[in-house]
């Protein structure tokens, strides 16, 4: 792989089949026009009671009810306004994050007693994971509908959490057939929770860049994912409910997750997904503040691809050379104008908890990580996210 993509064009890139559409306030529409596509009869619907937006909580009501009508409150959902008139014939409430095998277990079981033949997804990532966890074993089509920018929704990428860790893999049959964005659905997520989730969708863009099948197509559109990202969250913080910032939003956490589907894991997502499985951190948030010391690290092996993301995050540099410390402070920059989170201790990670994550990081990061990994490094780097010190481009790793 030509980690700084300037040596030559000769790679090999699949494009994911899939339909996607973005209409603000076109979601009910729209799954339904997919549901009728699939010819679909019996649906099985997973979206969390506690509210779509906020789906990394476990819910208050956790029990499955087949073929049975809203039950939360006389007002119309979100979920009910997204499936009103659909055959819906199992309605699963159940949601955590890092999906554990045995929710897995009990939806798929579900599904199955449910005889249904197409699964919606509303709500985040956790819910697009669940879904996705009951797809790989029943081949049954996903139309994912998406809350949050979790990006799940456009990749083939699976998660199951066992024992304290935290398993993933790639399986054709959990891609979602149809995505439905719709920028009205996010306007209840609470403006910090946008902010993490946003900054995971820009992870996948940066992780793009020299993750092990990285090629020029996923560059680019991480690149552009980045920019409108960098572009969008700042106006979802300022108009929480106003449609460009969200719409942005939507469109770059989409292009991210495409170039993520096709470059792989890099350091970032390994290590994101050790943490999340093995001392149950919220995954947004460890994603947002993770980001900006693994691009510290790898940045000043990569300069001219540092200076590219740079200036997708609205700060260009004359010469490449100052690549790394540009794109390093451009997202510092953004980072404080977006008040993003910053520290690990405060989502649970305790300091005794730093050597047990170093050892199990290390076997984890891709051998093909642009800048070399070390004991001493990891632990480094996993102590100033820990504490929430800045992050700092470095010429001697």
């Amino acid at each position: 792989m030509d980690t700084e993509g300037v040596t030559g064009l000769s790679f090999d890139h699949e494009t994911l089949p899939q339909r996607v559409a973005l209409e603000r306030g076109g979601a009910a529409s729209r799954v339904a026009g997919e549901v009728a596509r699939l010819g679909a009869q019996r649906i099985m619907v997973i979206a969390s009671d506690s509210g779509p937006t906020l789906d990394s909580q476990p819910t208050l009501d956790s029990e499955p009810t087949l073929d049975s009508e809203p039950t939360l409150d006389s007002q119309p959902t979100l979920v009910d306004r997204v499936t009103s008139g659909l055959p819906v014939a199992l309605r699963w409430r159940e949601v955590r994050q890092h999906v554990p095998v045995e929710l897995a277990e009990r939806a798929r079981a579900a599904a199955a007693q449910a005889a249904v033949d197409v699964i919606v997804t509303i709500g985040g990532g956790s819910t697009t994971g669940l879904g996705k966890a009951v797809a790989m074993t029943s081949g049954l089509p996903i139309v994912a509908v998406p809350t949050t920018y979790a990006g799940s929704e456009a990749t083939p990428v699976w998660g199951l959490t066992e024992g304290r860790v935290k398993r993933t893999g790639v399986d054709p049959r959990v891609l979602p057939v149809a995505v439905v964005y719709d920028s009205e659905l996010s306007t209840s997520l609470p403006v910090d929770l946008s902010v993490a989730s946003g900054l995971n969708a820009l992870a996948h863009c940066v992780d793009s860049l020299w993750a092990p099948h990285a090629d020029p197509i996923n560059r680019a559109l991480g690149l552009e994912a980045a920019r409108a990202l960098a572009e969008g969250l700042p106006l979802v913080v300022d108009d929480p409910t106003g449609a460009p910032g969200r719409d942005q939003a939507l469109y770059g956490c989409y292009l991210a997750a495409v170039a993520f589907a096709s470059a792989g894991s890099g350091m970032h997502h390994k290590i994101c997904h050790v943490l999340g499985g093995a001392y149950d951190l919220p995954h947004a948030q460890t994603h947002a503040i993770v980001l900006p010391h693994v691009l510290a690290h790898n940045a000043p092996a990569v300069p001219l691809l540092a200076a590219r993301l740079a200036a997708a995050l609205g700060q260009p540099v004359a010469d490449a050379r100052t690549g790394p410390v540009a794109a390093v402070d451009a997202l510092a920059a953004l980072y404080d104008r977006l008040e993003a989170p910053r520290a690990l201790r405060d989502h649970g990670l305790a300091e005794g908890d730093l050597p047990d994550a170093v050892e199990r990081c290390l076997p984890a990061i891709p051998e093909s990580n642009p800048a070399p990994v070390t004991t001493e490094s990891v632990s480094e780097l996993l102590h100033a996210a820990w504490a929430g010190l800045p992050a700092t481009a470095r010429s001697d790793r």
